[in-house]
């Protein structure tokens, strides 16, 4: 399979669409048809999961209702199996927390027309400094 020409386009419509139903507890539910019943796989600040249950669970079970988010960039780049590679990098604020910088990659793969998330990778940019 060839290269995506339009995976700037697609990077970015992607994290628009995603983060709109992420953010919305109503709609964090939809984000299962986003993932892979096999073969997605999520790693959310440093735990491994697989699975579109198993990621479903895990979204599920966190324990804040609000997200403001400020997306700062998004860099995609084809991969050779007609997917994209996207990184995401911003700040969110969850509930009352104070804010925080976070940094997310998604690996999407072609499944006919569309795409699903083979990989997700999430972290906050929370340093240690003692």
């Amino acid at each position: 399979m060839a290269l995506n020409p339009q995976y700037e386009a697609i990077g970015k419509d992607f994290v628009s669409q995603y983060y709109a139903l992420f953010d919305n507890p109503m709609q964090r539910p939809n984000l299962h048809s986003m993932y892979n019943a096999e073969t997605s796989f999520m790693t959310f600040e440093g735990t491994q999961i697989q699975g579109s249950a198993k990621i479903m669970e895990r979204i599920s079970n966190l324990s804040f209702q609000k997200i403001t988010r400020a997306i700062t960039a998004v860099d995609s780049q084809p991969t050779f199996d007609g997917g994209v590679l996207i990184n995401v990098l911003g700040r969110l604020q969850s509930d009352e927390d104070p804010p925080h910088a976070f940094c997310q990659v998604f690996v999407l793969k072609p499944l006919g027309a569309s795409f699903y998330i083979q990989h997700d990778i999430f972290r906050l940019a929370i340093h240690d400094s003692a």
